[in-house]
């Protein structure tokens, strides 16, 4: 396992609804369960919703995954996606939480576009968590490779 830091910070609130995108008003994650279940991969033990993560300066590129779901026809308002999910442990305040990285597949991500310096994690709920919030990811080693985000000029 290695260890990197990251920043908790604000998403779109898509995942869990709280966003401003009336298609789902209950969350993309409450539709993709099922189709994630079905496949194998039952999510009922994480909160609905993510915790966005920003690991500036650093930036990723994928190498190898824990599930990879292909064409995941989800939503009638937006082409089918594919999704990455990794395994991950996150450390807030002495606690250890286990969880996965939640990663729509870049390549067919119609919109809500990401950075790529940020993981959306999917955990149990975590009293206290909140916007600014320094913690500690545990990854797997090969999962993924990781470069300093060099400075926009």
């Amino acid at each position: 396992m290695i260890s990197i830091t990251g920043k908790v910070i604000s998403g779109y609130g898509v995942a869990s609804g709280k966003g401003k995108d009336n298609r789902y008003p209950e969350g993309t994650l409450k539709l993709q369960m099922p189709f994630f279940k079905e496949r194998g991969l039952d999510l009922s033990d994480f909160f609905i919703g993510t915790i966005n993560i920003d690991i500036s300066p650093y930036q990723f590129t994928v190498r190898k995954y824990k599930y990879y779901f292909k064409e995941i026809n989800w939503s009638i308002y937006i082409p089918p996606e594919n999704f990455y999910f990794f395994e991950v442990q996150l450390i807030f305040k002495e606690s250890v939480f286990n969880g996965l990285i939640y990663m729509p597949d870049p390549k067919t991500k119609s919109d809500h576009h990401q950075i790529s310096n940020l993981f959306e994690l999917l955990m149990p709920k975590i009293e206290g968590i909140k916007q600014g919030e320094n913690i500690i990811l545990k990854l797997r080693e090969n999962d993924f490779n990781f470069m300093i985000k060099s400075p926009k000029t």
